[in-house]
C-alpha cells in the first residue's frame, strides 16, 4: 500500500463519525461510477470524494492494483464494504457499498473463458444488480486492439440482453470508452481517428440502448455538454476540452425511479486527480 494510506486512514476515521450520525436518514439511493486511474496512488482522492459525495454504491475502474493490494481497510473505515477484481499494472474493477454487503454474482463477462483481463464485476446490493465495467479502449486502430474492443462489446450486448430479460433491476455502470454522439465531445474532428468515436463502436452502444436500457445522464440532461473525462495532455482540463466516456445504463424500472444525475467535476480539479470525474445518479428510495 502506498505512503498515502496513513493519511487516508485518518481521513476515513474522521469522516466515519459524521457518517454514523446520519444513519437512519431516508434518502434517494445514490450510485456512482469512477475511473480512479490507480486506486492505491489516488486513495486520498477517493477518500476525499467519498466523504464529500456520500454515494451509496460506487463502481470503480482502472484499479491498476493486484488483488491483495486493494485498500479495503481504509474504505471500510469510511463505511464501505468492497468486492473487487484486481490486475497488476492495468485494468481492475470494484464495487463499493456503504453499510451494505455486495454479493458477487460475476467476476468476468461471459462469452470468452480465455479472457483474463479484469474488466467486469457484478454484485447484488440491496435488491439491485450492479455491474462495474471497463470496456477496452481499442487504440490503435485498425488492428487487434480495436477488434478486441468490438468483440468485448458483443459479449457485453449478449449478457446485457440476458440481464434485461431476467426482470431484475440492473445498473450497468462504468467507463465504456465510447463517445456516444458528437454532442458528447468538445471537438469531434480532432478525435476523428480515435477508437472512442468510430461508427461501429457507437452503433454497438446504441444496440445496448435499443434493448431497453436508459442512458441515465442523458435521460436527466438531454442536451448540453456532460464531460466525464479530460485528457492530461494539451491543457485539456483547464480549457474544459472534455468527453463523455462514463455511463450508467438502467433497466426501465430503475429509469422510472431516476430523480437526478450528474458529474462531480470538482474532483477532476484536485491535486493528482484521475483524468475521469465521478459520475452519479440518484434513485427514489
Amino acid at each position: 500500500m502506498s505512503a498515502a494510506c496513513p493519511r487516508a486512514w485518518t481521513r476515513a476515521a474522521s469522516s466515519r463519525s459524521g457518517l454514523e450520525a446520519r444513519q437512519g436518514r431516508r434518502r434517494p439511493v445514490k450510485i456512482a461510477t469512477f475511473n480512479i486511474n490507480n486506486v492505491v496512488k489516488r486513495l486520498d482522492n477517493l477518500i476525499d470524494w467519498l466523504a464529500e459525495a456520500e454515494p451509496d454504491v460506487v463502481c470503480l475502474q482502472e484499479l491498476k492494483a493486484e488483488q491483495d493490494a486493494f485498500p479495503a481497510e481504509p474504505l471500510a473505515q469510511l463505511g464501505y464494504n468492497a468486492v473487487w477484481k484486481g490486475q497488476r499494472s492495468w485494468n481492475g474493477v470494484a464495487i463499493l457499498a456503504r453499510e451494505a454487503e455486495p454479493i458477487v454474482t460475476r467476476t468476468a463477462l461471459p462469452g470468452d473463458p480465455a479472457d483474463a483481463q479484469a474488466r467486469y464485476i457484478e454484485a447484488a446490493v440491496n435488491g439491485v444488480l450492479v455491474a462495474s465495467l471497463y470496456l477496452p479502449n481499442g487504440n490503435p486502430r485498425p488492428g487487434p486492439k480495436f477488434d478486441d474492443k468490438l468483440a468485448w462489446f458483443e459479449r457485453l450486448i449478449a449478457h446485457a440482453e440476458d440481464l434485461r430479460s431476467s426482470g431484475a433491476p440492473v445498473v450497468l455502470a462504468g467507463d465504456y470508452n465510447v463517445v456516444p454522439t458528437e454532442a458528447d465531445i468538445y471537438q469531434p474532428h480532432s478525435w476523428a481517428d480515435d477508437a472512442l468515436l468510430q461508427p461501429e463502436v457507437r452503433a454497438a452502444y446504441q444496440r445496448l440502448l435499443d434493448q431497453g436500457w436508459s442512458d441515465a445522464l442523458r435521460q436527466r440532461h438531454p442536451t448540453g455538454p456532460l464531460w466525464t473525462f479530460w485528457a492530461y495532455l494539451r491543457n485539456r482540463w483547464p480549457s474544459d476540452k472534455g468527453l463523455r466516456l462514463d455511463h450508467l445504463l438502467l433497466t426501465p424500472d430503475l429509469a422510472d425511479r431516476l430523480v437526478e444525475a450528474g458529474v462531480d467535476r470538482w474532483a477532476r480539479g484536485e491535486a493528482d486527480a484521475s483524468d475521469h470525474a465521478p459520475t452519479w445518479i440518484r434513485l427514489a428510495d
